[in-house]
């Protein structure tokens, strides 16, 4: 689903805008201290905008928003004065947030916005905005037009405000995605709504089905889809600047458009959120949606191995032998553990087939790493020091962190076989399961570059937050624009 919000520019002072929009809230940013601004819309106010602050003791935090009425041309219009704390790129993404939530259910709001980072206020706002819902539609419209004053003027914020627009919707469209129930999506659902965004942003696409997927050998994610009605697909989307490329970097993501476990069954509590377990593969959607609008010079692939793991009379058994594109074999003992087997075959490919400088995977992939890490920061394992500080440095610009944890080189015995190359388990006794699911991916991502992002506790949320809205969050999105728009 669309944000319907929009963003743009204005001139003048906020009374103005007000006038000129019609909007019912006009709003002033308040620095932490809370050091109160001079505000033209304040002026016919009765007490000054710092009595009103210290009545409300208000401290300028971010998001903090303290509200009153005041006249504005011929009508009466609610002032929010709203913090921003000290206007770094976070402060704003959770103040823009606050004001499009304040203002739901209103036409529009005029508000100034301090100097800073116009395209992170707007990204707040917007993604703040973003709703998904079947059925009757809430009670209270999200924020129809959100205008921003800059002490630039509105030629000078347009680039950013741009810019802004075009990361968060790209984060909602990985939202819908993952939000989308299962019953609707499934492989081949995925693979269409690829297809869109591949037409609409000028790449190019290519889709596997059974029949290829088998003479390819991609014995992976045959396994897992083999126990549905509705077969698994591999899409490779490629993303090739106009100007002469650098780098060429693969996304994966993982696409699993819902996990019942297999014959290793979750409990139904367990399968609650298991649409969104394609998260990884909807982000990578995602970012190669907004390559070209960026002006990312890099080449890019996007692979999403896409498939439904479901337990029937053809699902793989514990104890079954698979071979992965490339021969290297693997024995099945979990069928939970379903995501690093499909993220293997499209790892061993972009390995042999593509060539890449660097490869970087992104998956819901253990609950490891959610009880490790908590809701807020990604796992990062890498086999490049560079690779993984560049993506905590983007992690840490998007607003999506992450915390790198370790390859232990001693942990490998974990995923031994007595039959295959290597199994999708741990053995009982080494723990560091978010660990050995990685140690497992390494096996088949070759000796170039690679980062494995572990978005199991960030990919999904239980309540609003700042620009984070419950169920699917669409992260990953802007951690990897980031890293790519300075690739």
């Amino acid at each position: 689903m669309p944000i319907e919000t929009r963003v743009h520019g204005a001139g003048g002072t906020v009374s103005q805008a007000a006038a000129d929009l019609g909007a019912e809230v006009v709003a002033v940013p308040v620095r932490k201290g809370p050091v109160a601004p001079a505000a033209e819309v304040a002026e016919g106010l009765p007490f000054t905008l710092d009595e009103l602050l210290a009545l409300h003791r208000a401290k300028g935090e971010p998001g903090e928003i303290t509200a009153t009425q005041v006249r504005v041309g011929d009508r009466v219009r609610e002032l929010l004065l709203y913090g921003v704390g000290d206007a770094a790129p976070a402060d704003l993404r959770r103040a823009g947030a606050a004001l499009a939530r304040r203002g739901r259910g209103r036409a529009a709001l005029a508000a100034g916005v301090p100097a800073g980072d116009l395209a992170a206020f707007t990204e707040g706002a917007l993604l703040a905005s973003y709703e998904f819902k079947i059925g009757a539609p809430p009670a209270k419209k999200a924020l129809g037009t959100l205008a921003v004053l800059t002490e630039a003027g509105p030629e000078a914020g347009a680039a950013a405000i741009e810019r802004g627009t075009v990361r968060a919707r790209a984060t909602a469209l990985a939202r819908d995605l993952a939000n989308t129930p299962a019953g609707e999506k499934d492989p081949s659902w995925l693979a269409a709504r690829a297809e869109q965004v591949a037409a609409e942003a000028g790449l190019d696409i290519r889709v596997r089905g059974e029949k290829e997927l088998a003479e390819g050998g991609f014995g992976g994610l045959l396994a897992v889809g083999g126990g549905s009605a509705r077969p698994p697909r591999l899409i490779e989307l490629s993303y090739q600047p106009g100007e002469a490329a650098g780098r060429h970097i693969v996304l994966v993501g993982k696409g699993i458009t819902f996990d019942s476990g297999g014959l290793s069954l979750k409990p139904n509590e367990g399968m609650k959120t298991m649409k969104t377990d394609m998260a990884g593969g909807g982000a990578v959607i995602a970012v190669m949606g907004a390559l070209r609008a960026l002006g990312v010079r890099a080449r890019v692939t996007g692979l999403v191995a896409a498939a439904e793991n479901m337990p029937s009379g053809s699902s793989m058994r514990p104890g079954d032998v698979i071979t992965h594109f490339g021969g290297t074999t693997s024995e099945m003992l979990n069928a939970d553990a379903e995501g690093r087997l499909v993220l293997a075959d499209a790892l061993a490919y972009a390995d042999a087939e593509l060539a890449p400088d660097a490869v970087v995977d992104v998956a819901t992939l253990t609950g490891a790493a959610k009880v490790a890490l908590g809701l807020r920061h990604a796992a990062l394992f890498a086999t490049d020091d560079d690779l993984a500080a560049a993506l905590t440095r983007a992690g840490t610009a998007a607003g999506e962190p992450v915390w790198r944890l370790p390859l232990t080189a001693d942990y490998r015995a974990a995923i031994d076989s007595d039959l295959a190359d290597v199994a999708n388990i741990g053995r009982g006794g080494y723990g560091a399961g978010a660990t050995t699911a990685a140690l497992f991916l390494r096996e088949f991502a070759g000796d170039r570059p690679w980062a494995h992002l572990d978005i199991a506790g960030p990919g999904r949320a239980t309540s609003d937050d700042a620009e984070i809205t419950r169920g699917a969050t669409g992260y990953g999105v802007r951690l990897l624009l980031d890293w790519l728009t300075a690739a």
